[in-house]
């Protein structure tokens, strides 16, 4: 295979019932064991309690939750003469909505509470109103690269 080939990118399908791709991508986050029934029955039901309690349209407030989570700067390691520097790089918009779905789907396991279909709406509730431990950690990774603005010369 020749090296001036790139690789094409998969996309999520958008999902039976929103027709968006953005829910399709929680759902296929959220699947444990291969169980996808079980991962669209928490993520419609989560959609249909953010609906109830926001009275908005549940897309539109998890669109929100996301724009809001989704990270313009991390850092990465890199390793130049012996010691290794956090380098801070933006990020791309696929890797910025990956990284929010991560940190929404993880802040909502460790929420108080023992029902995941409470806990994930309560979850993009408080990141489309920017509170939040999904928040918090999005502004731990800016106060991170921030602090290591001084060796953004060594990006590659």
């Amino acid at each position: 295979m020749s090296r001036k080939t790139i690789a094409k990118k998969n996309f999520a399908d958008k999902d039976a019932i929103h027709k968006s791709r953005l829910v399709s991508m929680l759902i296929n986050r959220i699947i444990k064991n291969g169980k996808k029934s079980l991962a669209q029955r928490i993520t419609y039901t989560a959609m249909d309690l953010i609906q109830d309690k926001t009275h908005a349209n549940a897309i539109k407030v998890l669109e929100k939750a996301i724009k809001n989570i989704t990270p313009l700067v991390e850092v990465k390691g890199r390793r130049i003469g012996g010691s290794t520097y956090q380098v801070p790089i933006e990020v791309k918009t696929y890797r910025g909505t990956n990284l929010a779905l991560r940190w929404l789907i993880n802040a909502a396991k460790k929420r108080t509470g023992k029902n995941i279909i409470v806990k994930l709406s309560n979850e993009i509730i408080d990141a489309s109103n920017y509170t939040g431990n999904a928040i918090r950690k999005k502004e731990e990774v800016h106060k991170m690269a921030e602090s290591n603005r001084a060796f953004a010369h060594y990006r590659y």
